[in-house]
Protein backbone atom coordinates (compact mmCIF):
# COMPACT_ATOMS: atom_id res chain seq x y z
CA UNK A 1 0.00 0.00 0.00
CA UNK A 2 1.46 3.45 -1.13
CA UNK A 3 2.68 5.75 1.44
CA UNK A 4 0.25 8.60 2.33
CA UNK A 5 1.65 10.40 5.21
CA UNK A 6 2.13 13.84 5.11
CA UNK A 7 5.75 13.69 4.98
CA UNK A 8 5.83 11.47 1.82
CA UNK A 9 2.88 13.93 0.41
CA UNK A 10 5.68 16.77 0.55
CA UNK A 11 8.18 15.35 -0.68
CA UNK A 12 6.11 14.40 -3.69
CA UNK A 13 5.59 17.97 -4.35
CA UNK A 14 8.68 19.49 -4.07
CA UNK A 15 9.99 16.43 -6.33
CA UNK A 16 11.18 18.86 -9.28
CA UNK A 17 9.34 18.03 -12.67
CA UNK A 18 11.34 16.65 -15.15
CA UNK A 19 12.49 18.61 -17.85
CA UNK A 20 11.52 18.57 -21.77
CA UNK A 21 14.29 19.26 -23.81
CA UNK A 22 13.43 22.12 -26.19
CA UNK A 23 12.95 21.20 -29.95
CA UNK A 24 15.47 21.80 -32.57
CA UNK A 25 14.83 24.12 -35.43
CA UNK A 26 13.59 21.32 -37.85
CA UNK A 27 10.93 20.27 -34.95
CA UNK A 28 10.15 24.26 -34.18
CA UNK A 29 9.34 24.43 -38.11
CA UNK A 30 7.56 21.50 -38.79
CA UNK A 31 5.43 22.47 -35.71
CA UNK A 32 4.81 25.87 -37.09
CA UNK A 33 4.05 24.72 -40.44
CA UNK A 34 1.44 22.37 -38.58
CA UNK A 35 -0.02 25.65 -36.47
CA UNK A 36 -0.81 27.07 -39.95
CA UNK A 37 2.03 29.15 -41.02
CA UNK A 38 3.14 28.35 -44.53
CA UNK A 39 7.13 28.58 -45.13
CA UNK A 40 8.43 31.93 -46.50
CA UNK A 41 8.35 30.72 -50.64
CA UNK A 42 4.80 30.34 -50.95
CA UNK A 43 4.62 34.16 -50.20
CA UNK A 44 6.71 34.56 -52.53
CA UNK A 45 4.87 31.96 -55.24
CA UNK A 46 1.62 34.56 -54.71
CA UNK A 47 3.62 37.68 -55.05
CA UNK A 48 5.68 36.71 -58.10
CA UNK A 49 3.20 37.91 -60.67
CA UNK A 50 3.13 41.33 -59.39
CA UNK A 51 6.98 41.33 -58.46
CA UNK A 52 7.51 40.75 -62.33
CA UNK A 53 5.09 43.05 -63.40
CA UNK A 54 7.46 45.65 -61.28
CA UNK A 55 10.41 44.66 -62.92
CA UNK A 56 9.11 44.93 -66.42
CA UNK A 57 7.26 48.12 -66.05
CA UNK A 58 9.50 49.54 -63.69
CA UNK A 59 12.75 48.12 -62.71
CA UNK A 60 14.04 46.95 -66.28
CA UNK A 61 12.88 50.62 -68.12
CA UNK A 62 14.45 52.80 -65.35
CA UNK A 63 17.92 50.41 -65.65
CA UNK A 64 17.92 51.06 -69.60
CA UNK A 65 16.83 54.63 -69.28
CA UNK A 66 19.96 55.00 -66.94
CA UNK A 67 22.46 53.14 -69.63
CA UNK A 68 21.36 55.33 -72.29
CA UNK A 69 21.85 58.62 -69.89
CA UNK A 70 25.48 57.33 -69.92
CA UNK A 71 26.04 56.28 -73.64
CA UNK A 72 27.02 58.26 -77.05
CA UNK A 73 24.13 57.99 -79.77
CA UNK A 74 24.43 58.75 -83.50
CA UNK A 75 21.67 61.01 -85.39
CA UNK A 76 19.87 57.42 -86.28
CA UNK A 77 19.73 56.65 -82.67
CA UNK A 78 22.42 54.07 -82.94
CA UNK A 79 24.60 53.06 -80.18
CA UNK A 80 28.32 54.53 -80.48
CA UNK A 81 29.94 54.04 -77.51
CA UNK A 82 29.88 55.56 -73.75
CA UNK A 83 29.69 59.09 -72.72
CA UNK A 84 30.13 58.83 -69.42
CA UNK A 85 28.13 61.85 -67.80
CA UNK A 86 28.51 63.96 -70.54
CA UNK A 87 24.93 64.01 -71.13
CA UNK A 88 23.76 65.43 -68.10
CA UNK A 89 26.53 68.14 -68.32
CA UNK A 90 24.88 69.41 -71.81
CA UNK A 91 21.49 69.19 -70.07
CA UNK A 92 22.16 71.02 -67.19
CA UNK A 93 23.85 74.23 -69.71
CA UNK A 94 21.17 74.38 -71.97
CA UNK A 95 19.72 77.77 -71.99
CA UNK A 96 16.35 76.38 -71.70
CA UNK A 97 16.43 75.01 -68.64
CA UNK A 98 15.46 77.65 -66.41
CA UNK A 99 12.84 78.21 -68.57
CA UNK A 100 11.60 74.64 -68.59
CA UNK A 101 12.21 74.52 -64.82
CA UNK A 102 9.79 77.54 -64.26
CA UNK A 103 6.78 76.24 -66.23
CA UNK A 104 7.26 72.82 -64.72
CA UNK A 105 6.94 74.27 -61.69
CA UNK A 106 3.94 76.91 -62.23
CA UNK A 107 2.23 73.67 -64.40
CA UNK A 108 2.44 71.35 -60.97
CA UNK A 109 1.77 73.94 -58.41
CA UNK A 110 -1.31 75.64 -59.79
CA UNK A 111 -2.79 72.44 -61.22
CA UNK A 112 -2.46 70.59 -58.07
CA UNK A 113 -4.00 73.38 -55.82
CA UNK A 114 -6.74 73.98 -57.89
CA UNK A 115 -7.34 70.34 -58.80
CA UNK A 116 -7.33 69.62 -54.76
CA UNK A 117 -9.83 72.93 -54.37
CA UNK A 118 -12.15 72.06 -56.73
CA UNK A 119 -12.14 68.17 -55.94
CA UNK A 120 -12.85 69.56 -52.56
CA UNK A 121 -16.90 71.36 -53.22
CA UNK A 122 -17.47 68.79 -55.70
CA UNK A 123 -17.03 65.65 -53.27
CA UNK A 124 -19.02 67.56 -51.19
CA UNK A 125 -21.46 68.12 -53.51
CA UNK A 126 -21.58 65.20 -54.57
CA UNK A 127 -22.54 63.51 -51.20
CA UNK A 128 -25.38 65.28 -50.85
CA UNK A 129 -28.86 63.55 -52.32
CA UNK A 130 -30.19 65.80 -54.85
CA UNK A 131 -32.03 64.59 -58.07
CA UNK A 132 -30.41 62.98 -60.83
CA UNK A 133 -27.20 62.40 -58.65
CA UNK A 134 -26.02 59.41 -60.32
CA UNK A 135 -26.43 61.25 -63.29
CA UNK A 136 -23.81 64.06 -62.60
CA UNK A 137 -21.74 61.31 -61.21
CA UNK A 138 -21.45 59.28 -64.25
CA UNK A 139 -20.96 63.33 -66.45
CA UNK A 140 -17.90 63.75 -63.75
CA UNK A 141 -16.43 60.47 -64.69
CA UNK A 142 -16.18 60.91 -68.45
CA UNK A 143 -13.42 63.40 -68.51
CA UNK A 144 -10.96 60.60 -66.62
CA UNK A 145 -12.49 57.66 -68.86
CA UNK A 146 -11.86 59.81 -71.94
CA UNK A 147 -8.43 59.55 -73.73
CA UNK A 148 -5.81 62.38 -72.94
CA UNK A 149 -5.02 63.06 -76.79
CA UNK A 150 -8.74 63.25 -77.34
CA UNK A 151 -9.77 65.46 -74.49
CA UNK A 152 -6.24 67.47 -75.75
CA UNK A 153 -7.28 67.60 -79.64
CA UNK A 154 -10.81 68.91 -78.42
CA UNK A 155 -9.27 71.49 -76.14
CA UNK A 156 -7.43 72.59 -79.69
CA UNK A 157 -10.78 73.03 -81.13
CA UNK A 158 -12.36 75.07 -78.33
CA UNK A 159 -9.41 77.60 -78.29
CA UNK A 160 -9.24 77.84 -81.95
CA UNK A 161 -8.70 81.76 -83.10
CA UNK A 162 -10.78 81.40 -85.78
CA UNK A 163 -13.94 78.65 -84.90
CA UNK A 164 -13.20 77.90 -81.70
CA UNK A 165 -16.45 77.89 -79.65
CA UNK A 166 -14.91 79.98 -76.80
CA UNK A 167 -14.09 82.71 -78.68
CA UNK A 168 -17.42 83.15 -80.33
CA UNK A 169 -19.16 82.31 -76.92
CA UNK A 170 -17.28 85.30 -75.80
CA UNK A 171 -17.86 87.74 -78.03
CA UNK A 172 -21.61 86.99 -78.05
CA UNK A 173 -21.75 87.70 -74.51
CA UNK A 174 -19.53 91.12 -75.17
CA UNK A 175 -17.22 89.93 -73.03
CA UNK A 176 -14.58 90.70 -75.47
CA UNK A 177 -14.75 92.26 -78.86
CA UNK A 178 -11.83 90.30 -81.40
CA UNK A 179 -11.16 86.51 -80.66
CA UNK A 180 -8.02 85.68 -78.30
CA UNK A 181 -5.37 83.40 -79.56
CA UNK A 182 -5.43 80.95 -76.23
CA UNK A 183 -2.41 79.21 -77.40
CA UNK A 184 -0.43 81.37 -79.46
CA UNK A 185 -0.46 84.17 -77.55
CA UNK A 186 2.31 83.93 -74.47
CA UNK A 187 0.24 85.32 -72.19
CA UNK A 188 -2.69 82.87 -72.48
CA UNK A 189 -0.63 79.80 -73.29
CA UNK A 190 -0.13 78.44 -69.86
CA UNK A 191 -3.42 79.56 -68.73
CA UNK A 192 -4.97 77.23 -70.90
CA UNK A 193 -2.95 74.36 -70.43
CA UNK A 194 -3.25 74.51 -66.81
CA UNK A 195 -7.44 74.80 -67.37
CA UNK A 196 -7.32 71.32 -69.73
CA UNK A 197 -4.99 69.70 -66.66
CA UNK A 198 -7.44 70.76 -64.28
CA UNK A 199 -10.20 69.81 -66.05
CA UNK A 200 -8.89 65.86 -66.30
CA UNK A 201 -7.43 65.77 -63.35
CA UNK A 202 -11.00 66.83 -61.37
CA UNK A 203 -12.99 63.33 -61.89
CA UNK A 204 -10.10 61.20 -60.18
CA UNK A 205 -9.64 63.48 -57.33
CA UNK A 206 -13.35 64.20 -56.65
CA UNK A 207 -13.73 60.02 -56.24
CA UNK A 208 -11.06 59.77 -54.26
CA UNK A 209 -12.75 62.63 -52.13
CA UNK A 210 -16.09 60.97 -51.96
CA UNK A 211 -15.16 57.79 -50.97
CA UNK A 212 -13.11 59.50 -47.91
CA UNK A 213 -16.31 61.42 -46.74
CA UNK A 214 -18.60 58.05 -47.33
CA UNK A 215 -16.05 56.63 -44.95
CA UNK A 216 -16.48 59.51 -41.99
CA UNK A 217 -19.34 58.18 -39.37
CA UNK A 218 -22.26 59.88 -39.30
CA UNK A 219 -22.07 59.88 -35.04
CA UNK A 220 -19.07 62.03 -34.94
CA UNK A 221 -20.93 64.45 -36.80
CA UNK A 222 -23.58 63.62 -34.51
CA UNK A 223 -21.37 64.90 -31.72
CA UNK A 224 -20.18 67.50 -33.15
CA UNK A 225 -23.42 69.01 -33.58
CA UNK A 226 -24.60 67.75 -29.85
CA UNK A 227 -21.11 70.40 -28.89
CA UNK A 228 -22.76 73.22 -30.43
CA UNK A 229 -20.93 73.04 -33.61
CA UNK A 230 -21.70 74.90 -36.52
CA UNK A 231 -22.06 73.87 -40.49
CA UNK A 232 -18.23 75.96 -40.83
CA UNK A 233 -16.68 74.28 -37.74
CA UNK A 234 -18.12 70.58 -38.12
CA UNK A 235 -16.12 71.26 -41.42
CA UNK A 236 -13.07 72.54 -40.24
CA UNK A 237 -12.73 70.55 -37.51
CA UNK A 238 -14.43 67.38 -38.61
CA UNK A 239 -14.43 66.73 -41.93
CA UNK A 240 -10.79 67.78 -43.22
CA UNK A 241 -8.74 66.31 -40.47
CA UNK A 242 -10.26 63.30 -41.01
CA UNK A 243 -9.91 63.55 -44.94
CA UNK A 244 -6.28 63.91 -44.20
CA UNK A 245 -5.29 60.59 -45.09
CA UNK A 246 -7.23 60.59 -48.43
CA UNK A 247 -6.28 64.19 -49.40
CA UNK A 248 -2.34 62.76 -48.83
CA UNK A 249 -3.00 60.46 -51.31
CA UNK A 250 -4.45 62.19 -54.19
CA UNK A 251 -1.92 64.78 -53.84
CA UNK A 252 0.85 62.75 -54.32
CA UNK A 253 -0.94 60.63 -57.32
CA UNK A 254 -1.73 63.88 -58.38
CA UNK A 255 1.93 65.51 -58.50
CA UNK A 256 2.84 62.30 -60.35
CA UNK A 257 0.43 62.53 -62.49
CA UNK A 258 0.27 66.33 -63.74
CA UNK A 259 4.34 66.06 -64.05
CA UNK A 260 3.98 63.28 -66.40
CA UNK A 261 1.53 64.63 -68.47
CA UNK A 262 2.76 64.53 -71.57
CA UNK A 263 -0.40 64.71 -73.77
CA UNK A 264 -1.66 67.24 -72.73
CA UNK A 265 1.13 69.90 -73.21
CA UNK A 266 2.49 68.53 -76.01
CA UNK A 267 -0.52 68.44 -77.80
CA UNK A 268 -1.36 72.06 -76.86
CA UNK A 269 1.47 73.46 -77.20
CA UNK A 270 2.97 71.72 -80.63
CA UNK A 271 2.51 74.64 -82.53
CA UNK A 272 4.46 77.39 -80.64
CA UNK A 273 8.36 76.98 -81.79
CA UNK A 274 11.34 76.81 -79.05
CA UNK A 275 10.80 75.89 -75.38
CA UNK A 276 8.85 78.63 -74.13
CA UNK A 277 6.03 76.84 -72.56
CA UNK A 278 7.23 73.19 -72.45
CA UNK A 279 7.64 71.87 -68.70
CA UNK A 280 10.20 69.06 -68.53
CA UNK A 281 8.56 65.95 -70.23
CA UNK A 282 8.35 67.52 -73.50
CA UNK A 283 11.65 69.28 -73.14
CA UNK A 284 12.70 65.78 -72.52
CA UNK A 285 10.82 64.57 -75.86
CA UNK A 286 12.27 67.20 -77.79
CA UNK A 287 15.48 66.82 -77.16
CA UNK A 288 15.15 63.42 -79.02
CA UNK A 289 13.25 64.04 -81.29
CA UNK A 290 12.97 67.59 -82.54
CA UNK A 291 16.43 69.27 -82.19
CA UNK A 292 18.65 69.57 -85.11
CA UNK A 293 21.08 67.20 -82.81
CA UNK A 294 18.66 64.50 -81.89
CA UNK A 295 20.38 63.80 -79.01
CA UNK A 296 18.71 60.45 -77.87
CA UNK A 297 21.52 60.34 -74.87
CA UNK A 298 20.97 64.04 -73.83
CA UNK A 299 16.91 63.62 -73.37
CA UNK A 300 17.74 60.33 -71.23
CA UNK A 301 19.91 62.46 -69.02
CA UNK A 302 17.22 64.27 -69.21
CA UNK A 303 14.76 61.94 -68.34
CA UNK A 304 16.85 60.87 -65.53
CA UNK A 305 16.64 64.66 -63.92
CA UNK A 306 12.65 64.39 -64.31
CA UNK A 307 12.57 61.30 -62.29
CA UNK A 308 15.22 62.37 -59.81
CA UNK A 309 12.76 65.63 -59.47
CA UNK A 310 9.73 64.03 -58.86
CA UNK A 311 10.95 61.99 -56.22
CA UNK A 312 12.84 65.00 -54.65
CA UNK A 313 9.22 66.73 -54.93
CA UNK A 314 7.16 63.66 -53.38
CA UNK A 315 9.79 62.87 -50.68
CA UNK A 316 9.54 66.89 -49.63
CA UNK A 317 5.93 66.59 -49.38
CA UNK A 318 5.24 63.44 -47.59
CA UNK A 319 7.76 64.68 -45.22
CA UNK A 320 6.36 68.05 -44.99
CA UNK A 321 2.76 66.66 -44.13
CA UNK A 322 4.42 63.79 -41.57
CA UNK A 323 3.33 60.52 -44.22
CA UNK A 324 3.99 58.49 -40.75
CA UNK A 325 1.48 60.13 -38.89
CA UNK A 326 -1.30 60.90 -41.30
CA UNK A 327 -0.97 56.85 -42.22
CA UNK A 328 -1.18 55.37 -38.55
Amino acid sequence: MADRSPVALDQAQAAPEPRVPAPSGARRRRRTHRRGHAPWWVALIWLAPALALIGGIVVYPVIKLVQASLSKYSFTGLRQGSAGFDNFTKVWHQPQLETVLKNTLIWVVVVVVFTIVISLGLAQFLSKEFFGRRVVRWAIIVPWAASLVITSRLFTLIYDYYHGILNRLLMWLHIIHKPIDFLGDDRWTMFSMIVVGVFVSLPFTTYVFLAGLNGIPTDVYEAARIDGAGPWQAYWRVTLPLLRPAMLVATVLNIIYVFNSFPIVYTLNERNPGFGHDTSITFMYKLAFQTSEHDVGMSAAAGVFNVVLILIVVLIYLRTVKWGEDTS
